[in-house]
């Protein structure tokens, strides 16, 4: 039978498939490449004979198990995320934390002097990063995407009723400030164009605020509000379990990640918390 033999530089159209059976009777092992692009995950597929077969595998399949086990690996990739995440965290802020505080937004809450302009700065751009965040999230057909629509967790409306509130009681609600604009600029480029590192900011936006975000809410509110409870912190239904849905989707989309892009979202970590933290900066402004 006339065999085929596999040039190992030829590109086929991207697809997260490809039937088996198209490739029988090849010999060699060669290497499709795909183009990165947001319907198809970079990475190529192996085509290997095996005992006069074919067969195709995810050379990622085969390249992991060779690999060293990431901290929190096992229990899934959110999991991954919120290691590197409590890492970058001061010992004020978190007890895994391991960075050391310097600024005064990396101390102790207790040691602040907020005023309520400057939490309104930081409300106001916090509510331009929601606002980009869940109008990329509503707008897309990218099931990376689409599949964080509603979770429960979306902050935009709450700060909208906030910013309402004030205003009734006499506040001038300011503009936005280039933390959030820049930040909200740079969100748009990566939904873009760096899937991977999107979501990094999507989990830490979001899981930072249901965690140390409330902590602080609750403090500065002490301080300057007479303890007034912000919709900004309220949540409809039972946080721990919105938390836990989202972990699930995040994990399942973390599935068809190859181990190189699992490492490029993490090491957006560190960009993610920058930016929060100059607007987080605005509180004592």
């Amino acid at each position: 039978m006339a065999t085929t033999r596999l040039n190992p530089s030829c590109h086929f159209p991207a697809s997260t498939r490809l039937s088996c059976e198209s490739y029988l009777g090849l010999r060699t092992t060669g290497r499709i490449s795909y183009a990165r692009t947001l319907t198809a995950p970079r990475g190529y597929l192996a085509v290997k004979a095996n005992g006069g077969q074919a067969s195709v595998v995810t050379a990622a399949a085969i390249t992991e198990k060779q690999q060293k086990k990431y901290p929190g690996e096992s229990k899934g990739f959110v999991e991954e995320m919120r290691f590197v995440a409590m890492r970058l965290h001061t010992k004020d802020q978190a007890r895994e934390g391991e960075k050391e505080s310097r600024s005064p937004e990396e101390g102790p809450v207790a040691k602040w002097e907020p005023t309520v302009e400057g939490y309104l700065h930081f409300l106001v751009d916090s509510k331009l990063v929601y606002d980009t965040l869940e109008g990329i999230i509503d707008g897309s057909n990218f099931p990376t995407y689409a599949g964080f629509k509603n979770t429960g967790l979306e902050r935009a409306e709450s700060l909208r009723k906030d910013l309402e509130w004030f205003k009734e009681q006499g506040y001038e609600i300011p503009e936005p400030m280039a933390p959030g604009k820049t930040y909200s600029e740079y969100l748009k480029d990566l939904a873009e164009n760096d899937p991977q590192a999107f979501i990094c900011h999507f989990y830490n936006i979001y899981f930072a605020h249901s965690a140390g975000g409330q902590m602080i809410g609750t403090k500065v509110s002490k301080k300057i509000l007479d303890n007034k409870e912000l919709e900004f912190y309220k949540w409809d239904g039972q946080l721990s379990q919105l938390l836990q849905n989202v972990r699930q989707k995040l994990n399942k989309v973390a599935e068809w990640w190859t181990r190189e892009e699992k490492s490029h979202c993490l090491e957006e970590t560190e960009k993610s918390f920058k930016f929060s933290g100059e607007i987080l900066r605005l509180i004592l402004s």
